[in-house]
């Protein structure tokens, strides 16, 4: 085995440690987002059963949550990447409303798509995207 032959075989294994840890990332990413979502949620459910806040806030509100989540976790997500940020966003955020709708469909046993749904799916890829953008020109 010549010299030229080992450091193919090294480009191709820091290749695949590179897609993995892109991967890992950008799951570490979508847990950050839905971490951040729960506990906002937590603080919003509180005042609404506190104070005199009316219900019909809530799509608003959770559709803000989630953007400003997914923003944050895909942010910090491509901070640690350094590249293709608003690929990589993007991904999170469809991470993210992969996992609430499949979460939310099991809690109420069915599955819509609504106009509400696809607000959800577009805020959430655009505020992935925003975020990679953010992560990825921070220094």
């Amino acid at each position: 085995m010549n010299i030229s032959n080992v450091n193919s075989v090294k480009k191709a294994d820091d290749v695949t440690k590179d897609k993995n840890n892109v991967a890992i990332k950008i799951i570490k990413g979508s847990i950050i987002s839905i971490v951040i979502s729960a506990i906002l949620l937590c603080i919003y459910a509180a005042v609404l059963s506190y104070t005199t806040v009316s219900e019909t806030t809530m799509q608003p509100v959770i559709i803000v949550i989630s953007g400003v989540s997914i923003l944050i976790g895909s942010s910090i997500s491509s901070i640690n990447i350094k590249k293709q940020g608003m690929i990589n966003g993007g991904i999170v955020g469809l991470i993210y409303i992969l996992i609430l709708y499949i979460v939310s469909s099991l809690v109420s046993m069915r599955f819509e798509l609504n106009m509400h749904s696809i607000v959800m799916i577009i805020t959430g890829i655009v505020a992935g995207m925003l975020g990679g953008i953010i992560g990825v020109n921070l220094k």
